[in-house]
């Protein structure tokens, strides 16, 4: 339990005590104590903590809430070393302000657990898998996979720092109708670059330089040799030439963007190892499938969705719903408690049936949780970019992170909620100013590491907590920046309970303004030394949390800019 959860336990208990002693003295009565909430405000000007308590008592007690509220209120210990003072608001919210006191204790706990600040166990150990990208490997990496990409790697660093034992998986989409057309591209390319005429692709394969390339690639490693070969294992090896290569440069360019993963999942071993055929039958067992055409069909309007499904084709060909629910059964099969799936929306009305697929063959359906992806908009000079000016196509991963970089993809990406419309502003993303938000974040760090340094250089090196009389840190903008720092175990938390890295994004800002304000309103070189070194304590743990937060989401800390 870190520092803030111990002050809002012992905030709770003292709000428990005086419950119980209102209706000791006769002020209103309650069967049961209600289940009530203590939370930071929104609004820091409802002070440190707030609870809900007497708007939750009032059906037990048959009064007013406010009623109740001030009834707690004065039923408080007058002594408490906690609280300093306390006010009713609104319907009969209760808001609590705290002595300082408990502040200072702060910045001795973020120096003794460095990175690990700002944790919470609301996780307790339970397995997680995270899974998301999983691009088609027949392609580049676009601006929603982007979007995936720095969504479930930061989701999966904030459910780890609240406890859970998480793994991070990339689907490989390696069977199919895709993989078909692939081959079919693959096929005419090759023809073609050999002096064939006639060979034309695919109403439906790629058509895109990339398949050129493999084509060219296997020519000039092979020649025309695969036309001596049978069309089908012509085309095998073709394949697994192109996604060798396909696979490589996604994990390549998820690399630079600072994913990496824990799992790379076949799809074809699905298929190989008797899985999906193994579900269709339990399906079948079950009762929930029958036949049709010649195909067999999954009993989906049992789910209340407006029509079946197919799960085997009357070619005897699975489905990708039926590899997807075999897919789903291995996750929980491997011990995931929670399985987390990050889509694109265009992926809606698959949610609602993946989910009641596992209820039917014995698994929780409400242990998969969908994030679904909004579109993302890419603007510059207030316009919509629509497509490369390099390629022709469509913006990749690769380029985005050649114009704006690494850092302000990653942050942009998340800044929010992902079932949030995003407009991703290009030029924003690169501005040296206060507008920008990731410049604006990582200037504070910066500008704090500058300010160590040259303050070490003259012989003021940060000392230890113990070694500071942080009492001295009075001020306002002193004490709203040790609030801040207090803060950041709650929005980890916050994160991690609604799925949500824009909540860090948000932390970053606000802290970063904090800092900010201290940094012009508090002299630190030229002040009296224990002043000097108490404000040099203050900027250094101001950098720490920073330095975690950023990492946190997969963005860099510079110590300069």
């Amino acid at each position: 339990m870190n520092l803030v959860e111990q002050v809002t336990e012992q905030v709770r208990t003292e709000i428990e005590q005086g419950i119980l002693k209102a209706k000791a003295d006769g002020r209103f009565d309650f069967a049961e104590m209600p289940a009530f909430i203590v939370e930071v405000p929104k609004d820091k000007s409802h002070g440190d903590f707030a609870t809900n308590a007497a708007m939750l008592l009032t059906k037990q007690a048959k009064m007013k809430p406010r009623d109740i509220a001030q009834a707690i209120v004065d039923s408080l210990n007058k002594e408490s070393k906690l609280i300093e003072k306390v006010e009713i608001a609104g319907p009969g919210f209760i808001n609590f302000y705290l002595s300082q006191n408990w502040l200072y204790d702060i910045l001795p706990v973020v120096e003794a657990q460095d990175t690990a600040y700002g944790s919470v166990d609301i996780g307790k150990g339970e397995k997680v898998q995270v899974e998301f990208v999983s691009a088609n490997p027949t392609g580049l990496l676009h601006m929603g996979n982007a979007r995936g990409g720095a969504l479930g790697d930061s989701l999966a660093n904030l459910l780890k720092m609240a406890g859970y034992d998480v793994t991070k998986e990339f689907y490989i989409n390696d069977a199919g109708n895709q993989i078909v057309n692939l081959g079919l591209s693959l096929e005419a390319r090759y023809r073609q670059l050999l002096g064939e005429t006639g060979c034309e692709i695919p109403e439906n394969g790629y058509h895109g330089q990339d398949i050129i390339d493999t084509a060219q690639r296997i020519v000039d490693a092979v020649g025309d040799s695969y036309l001596q070969l049978p069309e089908a294992e012509r085309q095998e090896k073709m394949i697994a030439t192109a996604l060798d290569e396909k696979i490589a440069a996604i994990k390549s360019g998820l690399a630079a963007f600072g994913v990496e993963y824990d799992v790379w999942f076949s799809e074809t071993t699905l298929h190989e190892s008797g899985a999906v055929k193994e579900v269709v039958d339990l399906l079948t067992e079950k009762g929930m499938t029958y036949e049709k055409d010649g195909a067999i069909w999954l009993k989906t309007t049992d789910f209340g969705e407006e029509k079946d499904e197919v799960l085997i084709r009357s070619n005897g060909i699975p489905t990708y719903f039926a590899a997807d629910i075999a897919y789903h059964k291995n996750k929980f099969d491997r011990g995931f408690k929670r399985v987390i799936n990050i889509w694109g929306a265009d992926h809606h009305g698959h949610v609602a049936r993946m989910k009641r697929s596992m209820d039917a063959i014995g698994y929780n359906g409400d242990d998969l949780t969908v994030l679904l992806m909004q579109l993302v908009r890419l603007y510059q000079n207030g316009e919509v970019v629509r497509m490369s000016k390099r390629t022709g196509q469509y913006v990749t991963l690769q380029e985005l992170i050649e114009d704006v970089g690494k850092d302000a993809a990653r942050y942009f990406f998340i800044m929010r909620n992902p079932d949030s419309h995003l407009d991703f502003d290009l030029d924003l993303a690169v501005r040296q100013d206060s507008e920008n938000p990731v410049y604006y974040v990582q200037y504070a760090h910066a500008r704090i590491c500058t300010l160590l340094k040259n303050l070490a250089a003259e012989g003021y090196a940060v000392k230890a907590a113990a070694d500071v009389d942080l009492s001295l840190l009075s001020s306002e903008t002193e004490i709203a920046l040790i609030k801040e720092l207090a803060r950041y175990g709650e929005a980890v938390r916050l994160a991690a309970q609604n799925y949500d890295p824009s909540h860090i994004n948000r932390y970053l800002v606000e802290l970063s303004a904090a800092f900010h304000r201290f940094y012009n309103a508090c002299r630190i070189k030229g002040e009296e030394e224990n002043v000097l070194y108490a404000r040099l304590k203050l900027a250094d743990t101001t950098r720490a949390v920073l330095h975690n937060a950023m990492t946190l989401i997969g963005c860099t800390a510079p110590e300069k800019m």
